[in-house]
Order: C-alpha cells, then sequence, then structure tokens
C-alpha cells in the first residue's frame, strides 16, 4: 500500500557551479518525514547507524534532492548495501521504485564469487517486501548492456570512481550510461573519497580522486554541475596513509587493499580511527530537461 503523506521538504535550489552547502544548512532544511523515520529504523544495525556522523544521510539525500515518488537506482551497493537500507525502504513508503545494479549475469565470465554476492543480496532483500518493496536488480558491469534509458529520476553513485579508474574506458562509459538513464532533469548524487587539488593519479591506487576530475568526467558525458556540499568534508583526513583510504574506518587495513596477506595484528590504528572516515566530496549533477 502507498502511504501518501503531506511533506514540507525545503527545495535546495540549485546553486550555481562555485556555490557550496554546508550540513548544518542542509540538516535545518531536512523537513522529509518519511527520510527522516527510514533513517532511524530498527532494521538498521548499530554499525550501520555508527556510520551516519560520517555520511550524514539525512543531510546528503535532502542535499542531493532526494524526493517522494522518486524511481531510484543505486549503483554498486556492495556487501554492506548501507544506502540500500534507507532506499529501499523510503521508495517503498512513499511510493517511489528502487533499483541497483548486480553483477551481470550475462557475462559468461563472471566470478562464481560475483554470482553468489548477487544471490546473497537479493535473498537478504527480498525475504522483506514489507520493509523493502520490491527491488529490481540491474545487470551491470564492464561487458554488460547499457541501463535502460530515461527510467530513473535519481542515481545515486557513492564512493565508487577511484574503482572504475583501474578499468580502460569504464569512467566514460559510467557517466555517459549514468546521463543516458536518467529521465530529463534527472539527478546524479555523487559522494566519493576526496583528494588534495593537483594533479590526479589516473589509476587512483590510494582510493583519492580530485574534484575537478570527477567534474571534468561527469561534464563530458553531458552533466551540469548544479551544487556541491561540503557536508561530508574531514580537516582531519591528511590523505597519505600507508594503505590509501582504507586504512582509515571503516576499513581499518594493515594491508595493502587487494593484498591477500594476513592483517598485521600489531599494526596500531589508533591514529587512523581519531581520523574518523576520508574526507570527500558531495556533487550534484542534473541532466538537461
Amino acid at each position: 500500500m502507498r502511504i501518501h503523506r503531506s511533506l514540507a521538504l525545503a527545495a535546495l535550489t540549485l546553486l550555481p557551479l562555485a556555490a557550496t552547502a554546508d550540513h548544518h544548512g542542509a540538516k535545518a532544511a531536512a523537513a522529509d518525514p518519511v527520510l527522516a523515520e527510514v533513517v532511524a529504523g530498527d532494521w538498521r544495525t548499530p554499525e550501520a547507524k555508527a556510520r551516519d556522523q560520517y555520511r550524514h544521510p539525512v543531510e546528503s539525500l535532502t542535499f542531493w534532492g532526494l524526493k517522494p515518488g522518486m524511481a531510484i537506482l543505486e549503483i554498486q551497493p556492495g556487501g554492506a548495501s548501507w544506502w540500500t537500507e534507507i532506499l529501499a525502504p523510503y521508495a517503498k513508503r512513499t511510493g517511489g521504485t528502487f533499483s541497483v545494479t548486480g553483477a551481470d549475469l550475462d557475462n559468461p565470465e563472471l566470478p562464481a564469487g560475483a554470482r553468489k554476492s548477487r544471490e546473497d543480496f537479493e535473498a537478504r532483500y527480498g525475504a522483506k517486501p514489507d520493509l523493502y518493496g520490491k527491488i529490481n536488480v540491474v545487470n551491470w558491469g564492464a561487458k554488460s548492456k547499457p541501463l535502460p534509458k530515461e527510467s530513473y529520476d535519481f542515481i545515486l553513485t557513492a564512493r565508487s570512481v577511484h574503482g572504475w579508474m583501474r578499468s580502460p574506458g569504464m569512467v566514460e562509459r559510467s557517466f555517459k550510461e549514468f546521463y543516458d538513464a536518467l529521465k530529463p532533469g534527472g539527478i546524479l548524487a555523487l559522494e566519493q573519497h576526496r583528494a588534495n587539488p593537483g594533479p590526479q593519479d589516473p589509476k587512483a591506487e590510494s582510493g583519492y580522486v580530485t574534484e575537478a576530475y570527477v567534474i571534468e568526467q561527469a561534464e563530458k558525458a553531458g552533466f551540469k554541475l548544479a551544487a556541491k556540499s561540503e557536508i561530508n568534508a574531514n580537516p582531519r583526513d591528511t590523505k597519505d596513509h600507508p594503505f590509501g583510504v582504507w586504512t582509515l574506518p571503516p576499513n581499518l587495513r594493515s594491508t595493502a587493499y587487494g593484498s591477500d596477506k594476513e592483517s598485521d595484528p600489531n599494526f596500531d590504528h589508533s591514529k587512523y580511527k581519531a581520523i574518523g572516515e576520508s574526507d570527500r566530496m558531495t556533487l550534484k549533477f542534473v541532466k538537461a530537461k
């Protein structure tokens, strides 16, 4: 059953290219009771809620322009599916639709582990349709067919750009597919570990990416940068960690990313726990109407 509510969602108008919004202003502007309810939901684990102090879900989604009834697509939700736990119930309660990208089942070279991860995701969320609604999992990967054109109002990609940079052509392809998959006027909401201004490592080995690079790639695909925010900034992040961004919470790695070596039990994580999660850009792009 769709739940219709009178929502006094304070509009965050499209800001000039160089404009910013602080997280206090975004929080004050948030007046969507359904969003507040799902972020406070008892199905979210204490570990997930502990990350709200770094990821600011209410403020971020308000800044990006999430509204009731939208057709939402989340890109690469990952094993924790942190945003899924918020966005799927929100779509269910407001009469919207919710989709995620999943391992490309049409790819004959798909690793068994990736197939299993998708199966686990579908079993986990399919078991509670009253909470999460029907989640549509869309094939997506290096060899997948393009996403369905002009099908979504809101696409969210969080901390994914650095991963695409390790596959030739994947960055360009991804932004172009997102542009084509959005309806006219649709929103691309983007969060990413933020490198200091300067030359960009083409493979983003540390996990950090410059804002300039991300904006350039999005604009090449046709997007307009509507606004940027410091909601998820962390000035304590020095960005020079021994194991890249993954040295910080929540990963707290003590070996190189992708390494098969076991964690070093003698590695002192206290400095990195004190820093908290990474400094992140929070960008809102739009597709022209």
